[in-house]
């Protein structure tokens, strides 16, 4: 089954992306990008070749010379600096040509991902060990300049490296330039000063005997043990190589530039190298020429000391010169051996911690082990190690070149080098078992039990033997266990692709396909990754190939009693021990040195035993540790499959209530597509009806019976308005297409208005009804004022109109802006099962529709969705026969008054402030163009009208208009084509542009913005919304009756529209009948109204022009109006008499 892709955490991305921070990094545990390669030949050349300038080379070579005569040094140098050349050479080339290094190649040339961990154990111990070696030098020509004590001088040659090797190959590169030239003047002076005054002393120093040999001619034995000394040089190709992997790749015609800089560079180093050694010889023969000890010539600053001194005389000069030379000879090198230290401690832990915390910690790290060798003072006994270390570091080298130069060549192994952990096995026998045979024969041969002669050349044991045996194992596994996974890269070379741990871009042959986490991942976060057990290639773990090896080697009934803990902990153990061992054994040859060991046995023995019981101690903690962890990962797997088997199933759950959305939402669609074209067809013609009779009410000699049966006809139009107005608001906020125009509210008059309106209606009759208000209620609120109005108008109609007897209560509580509405009534109740019924669509309680009350059935529905959109919550408590509460709670945000507060005005309107306009109204329908026209030729506008929208480009084109009155839905060309076209072309670009629809779904701001239209109008046309979007349009001022302004509006032949404006300023009218007629229209009594007013108009033929413009508001069933009109005049008759 496959395994489940894994959570990546955070913190975890947040600590792979600061290692994988290249500023301080310098590519540690990763190859170098071409990105990265950015150096010219001679840069990087140079940089590598500054890491010449180490004395070890000179004293070696004093030692050499001194110990085994003249003949016998030359040979060893001039053999070990061939071997070097030749082992060196592919090497290099492997490391410019792919940008690894020494670990990085290991691992891909025959050792695997966990077996060059060995390597990179030999590799960091020869960097630290010769760290120590030139800092010491350093220190030994500080104290001899300085007087310090011997320590300071070592902790200050150490700390000194660390910050010039922070930033990597960048500022080490400008110190080998900055220093090359002045380091080479101070290296070749005393030398030309010799061969200048002293040229006898050339020749006479190829006479040198040694102290050893007694001779200065040439003996095999002698011999061998000069170059078993040198040999330990061998391993300075890594570093190297760490500089290496920064060249350029070859361009066409550089390509002999770029052989050069790689040839002097890599192997190249050991021609300076040889003649360094050469010449440390030959100074320290010089220095016993001029008195100086055997012990004191073979140390470089004394022998430089003597060649200043020679040259300048002794003096101050002279001692300065050679401190200066010996500082920057050391600093030069040391901080090589502290970069190339860096980098092979980080590949060494990172593997088997599977943790980083960066180069710069294993840089601080490789220096406090140099500074602790060097405090130690076993500098005599480390010169005894490397006689050992050499064996080991050529025979890693042999295996590592056999690799390259026999195996890839000849097909055993794969021609590039794959440096990956998800593409590499652990274990690769070729390597690890070339190298471990070499050292085990080469020591043998070291530690004189093969006789003299191959103790003296045991390092040509070690090579010979590492050359042959690696490809003998290349040839007997088929090269199998090179590479775990064949899949080729999904990406193209040199493309850059995003690590999904770290997130950092790299190029692709960093990158690998993690099956863990189903993403790619880069190589230096598949180092660091513990969790995902190498999912992506299978019997590749060092485990898996142990047990394979004890499957062919033991037999059946052995290997399944073979008990993997206990190897696990001797393994453990026996590294602690090798860890102990090491450095006591160093201290114990040193000190054996200076007198006789006999009483030094018994304390290091005890010392050693007590410590090896406590690494036993420490080696079973470890395999515990190692057990738990791995038993809690184990855990943490299953846990995490059953997790990922539950999150599949409701990904499957979702995706079947996704699929079931969108079924639902595609037929509500259909649903709300049906609903606009419904209410569409059903708009158009009652806007013709509706138009037509506001048009016939406003015609003042229309009387009797038939103005009551069209004022009938527009009641019962306005009713139908109201319900498809309901339908479409249902469909508008199901479609999500209703939106809220929230605006500061005067929330006292807001309620005072609700009041007015339902009170009348329910002492009508006869109940009582009260508002309650608790806490302090705010002066303004933020609120949709229209919608809220609605809300309430609906749930206290309900309660009027289902309550027969007692009252009905309003209450408001406003708490820390949450107010709770509640509307109680003493009705008819509700039932139980009818009460979550009851706001679904058309459903209404059984109570309900036992009563003789008629309803749609949409009331409810629409005010709990409407309540809801506004994020409040309406509730109902309720008892059938004792009545029903419900509360809306909601959050209303108090805000400031606004600066200037605007009210409606309560006269009709009868025409405009000058100048008069043109409007050009666009309906493929006449009698639409025709409605139009109607409202408003009587206001005083011009009107041109246009059939299509061509026609209507056609007006525009030829005459000025102020503003256009454009249909939508038109054949031919549309209202939205229509307006494009409008804006696009040259006649009227910046015409207003008012849409006038009966598809309220078309009222969309995004779309209007789109073609630069002013507003939106929507069909049968209620004269005051039409008046109102030219008022904001055209900054139109209207004028109002009894307006003493100079107007613009339609002729009257007869003068009666004056008469009305001025007739209907006084409004004198008995008290009686004022009151009588707010209380009519507080109950919404419009055939009440019409009846009382046309009896006073006939007994009263004075007030006929005052009961006309009472009426307009009748007509409109404008009762607000009405009433703030009769309250108005109220008001102002008492204002005298107060």
């Amino acid at each position: 089954m496959k395994s489940p892709p894994q959570k990546i955490f955070p913190i975890r991305r947040d600590y792979n992306s600061w290692v994988a921070n290249e500023t301080l990094e310098d590519y540690a545990l990763r190859y170098t990008p071409l990105g990265a390669r950015r150096w010219s030949e001679w840069r990087v050349a140079n940089t590598a070749l500054g890491g010449m300038s180490f004395l070890a080379l000179e004293a070696i070579g004093a030692a050499i010379a001194l110990n085994y005569g003249f003949a016998n040094a030359l040979w060893a140098i001039l053999v070990m600096g061939l071997v070097t050349f030749l082992t060196g050479l592919p090497i290099a080339v492997y490391a410019a040509r792919y940008g690894l290094d020494m670990d990085l190649l290991t691992r891909g040339a025959g050792f695997g991902y966990l077996g060059s961990t060995v390597t990179s154990l030999i590799y960091a111990s020869f960097t630290f060990i010769f760290f120590a070696l030139e800092a010491a030098i350093m220190a030994l020509a500080l104290q001899l300049a300085l007087g310090w004590p011997l320590v300071w001088c070592y902790v200050l040659s150490s700390l000194v490296v660390i910050p010039l090797v922070l930033h990597g190959i960048t500022l080490i590169s400008r110190l080998q330039a900055w220093t090359q030239p002045l380091w080479v003047a101070l290296l070749l002076w005393p030398f030309v000063w010799f061969a200048v005054h002293e040229p006898g002393l050339y020749r006479s120093f190829t006479g040198l005997s040694g102290l050893a040999s007694g001779s200065s001619s040439f003996e095999p034995l002698m011999f061998g043990a000069a170059a078993a000394v040198t040999f330990s040089l061998v391993v300075q190709i890594g570093e190297q190589v760490d500089y290496l992997r920064f060249m350029p790749e070859p361009q066409p015609g550089r390509r002999l530039r770029w052989w050069l800089a790689v040839l002097s560079a890599g192997p190249g180093w050991i021609v300076p190298g040889m003649l360094k050694m050469l010449g440390g010889a030959f100074l320290a023969f010089a220095a016993l020429q001029y008195g100086l000890s055997p012990a004191q010539a073979a140390d470089p600053t004394r022998m430089y000391l003597v060649g200043y001194e020679v040259a300048l005389g002794p003096g101050e000069l002279a001692l300065w010169l050679a401190v200066v030379f010996v500082v920057l000879s050391q600093v030069k090198i040391n901080v090589t051996n502290a970069y190339a230290g860096s980098l092979a401690w980080s590949n060494f832990f990172a593997r088997l911690t599977r943790s980083h915390p960066g180069r710069v910690v294993w840089l601080v790290f490789n220096v406090i082990i140099a500074t602790l060798l060097m405090t130690l003072g076993v500098f005599e006994a480390l010169e005894k190690v490397l006689g050992l270390y050499a064996n080991v570091a050529i025979a890693w080298v042999g295996a590592l070149v056999a690799d390259l130069v026999i195996n890839k060549p000849l097909g055993l192994s794969p021609r590039g080098v794959e440096f990956r952990r998800a593409y590499l096995y652990d274990l690769n026998p070729v390597g690890l078992g070339a190298m471990g045979l070499a050292v085990v024969v080469s020591v043998v041969a070291y530690a004189g039990l093969l006789g003299p002669y191959a103790a003296a050349f045991s390092p040509f044991i070690a090579l010979v033997t590492a050359l042959l045996t690696a490809p003998a194992l290349a040839w007997a596994t088929r090269g199998r266990y090179y590479l775990a996974r064949h899949d080729a890269s999904p990406w193209k070379p040199h493309e850059t692709v995003r690590c999904t741990v770290c997130d950092n871009l790299f190029e692709s042959a960093d990158m690998a396909r993690c099956p863990a986490y189903d993403a790619p991942i880069c190589s230096l976060c598949c180092s660091l990754e513990s969790r995902c057990l190498d999912r992506c290639k299978t019997q590749s773990r060092a485990v898996d190939q142990v047990r394979q090896l004890l499957a062919h080697t033991l037999p059946a009934h052995l290997n399944n009693r073979f008990n993997f803990r206990v190897a696990q902990y001797g393994l453990v153990l026996l590294a602690l021990l090798a860890l102990i061992a090491f450095p006591l054994g160093v201290v114990y040859l040193q000190e054996s040195m200076h007198g006789p060991a006999t009483g030094l046995q018994a304390p290091f023995i005890k010392a050693f035993s007590l410590l090896a019981v406590f690494a036993a101690v420490c080696a079973w903690w470890v395999v515990l540790a190692n057990e738990s962890n791995r038993m809690a990962r184990e855990e943490s797997e299953r846990q995490t499959r059953l997790l990922q088997q539950e999150i599949d199933a409701h990904q499957r759950t979702d995706e079947a209530l996704q699929t079931a959305k969108d079924v639902a939402e595609r037929a509500s669609q259909a649903k709300t597509r049906y609903v606009a074209g419904m209410t569409h067809e059903l708009r158009t013609p009652l806007n013709s009806i509706l138009g037509y009779a506001q048009i016939l009410l406003r015609n003042a000699e229309l009387r009797g019976p038939v103005r009551e049966a069209v004022t009938t006809i527009q009641h019962s139009g306005q009713h139908m308005h109201a319900l498809i107005d309901g339908l479409l608001d249902l469909a508008r906020i199901e479609a999500g297409r209703l939106r809220l125009d929230p605006a500061p509210l005067p929330f006292g008059d807001f309620l005072s208005e609700l009041v007015r309106m339902v009170q009348p209606q329910a002492e009508a009759k006869g109940l009582s009804f009260r508002l309650e208000t608790q806490g302090r209620v705010p002066a303004w609120v933020q609120a949709d004022a229209k919608r809220l109005r609605q809300v309430f108008i609906n749930l206290l109609a309900n309660a009027v109109r289902f309550t027969d007897r007692g009252g009905i209560v309003f209450r408001v509580d406003c708490r820390h802006e949450v107010v709770r509405f509640e509307v109680e009534d003493s009705g008819i109740g509700i039932a139980p099962q009818d009460q979550e019924r009851i706001f679904q669509p058309f459903e209404r309680g059984s109570a309900g529709r036992r009563a003789s009350e008629t309803g749609t059935g949409l009331g409810l529905t629409i005010t709990h969705l409407l309540v809801e959109l506004m994020g409040g919550e309406l509730t109902v408590r309720s008892q059938l026969g004792q009545g029903s509460t419900f509360s809306v709670r909601m959050y209303l945000r108090e805000v400031d008054a606004p600066a200037g507060r605007t009210t409606r005005h309560l006269r009709p309107v009868v025409g405009y402030v000058a100048p008069r306009r043109t409007l050009l109204v666009v309906d493929d329908q006449p009698i639409q163009r025709q409605l139009l026209a109607s409202l408003l030729l009587p206001l005083g506008f011009l009107v041109r009208e246009a059939a299509s929208g061509r026609e209507a480009l056609e007006v525009l084109a030829r005459e000025r208009v102020d503003a256009v009155l454009l249909d939508i839905n038109m054949d031919d060309l549309n209202g939205w084509q229509t307006a494009q076209l409008i804006r696009s072309g040259p006649a009227a670009p910046r015409v207003p542009i008012i849409f006038v629809s009966a598809d309220p779904f078309e009222n969309r701001q995004d779309m209007l913005d789109a073609v630069g239209a002013q507003g939106f109008v929507s069909k049968p046309v209620v004269e005051s919304e039409l008046l109102e979007r030219l008022e904001h349009t055209l900054e139109l001022e209207w004028v109002h009756e009894s307006h003493p302004e100079p107007l613009v509006r339609a002729a009257a032949p007869d003068g009666r529209a004056q008469a009305q404006a001025t007739g209907a300023a006084a409004l004198d009218l008995p008290d009686e009948l004022r009151q009588r007629l707010i209380t009519l229209a507080r109950q919404g009594n419009a055939s009440g109204l019409r009846a009382l007013l046309r009896e006073w108009e006939a007994e009263e033929p004075a007030l006929t022009d005052v009961i006309r413009s009472l009426l307009a508001h009748v007509d409109r069933f404008d009762f607000t109006a009405l009433v703030e009109q009769l309250k108005v005049r109220f008001d102002d008759d008492d204002e005298p008499a107060s």
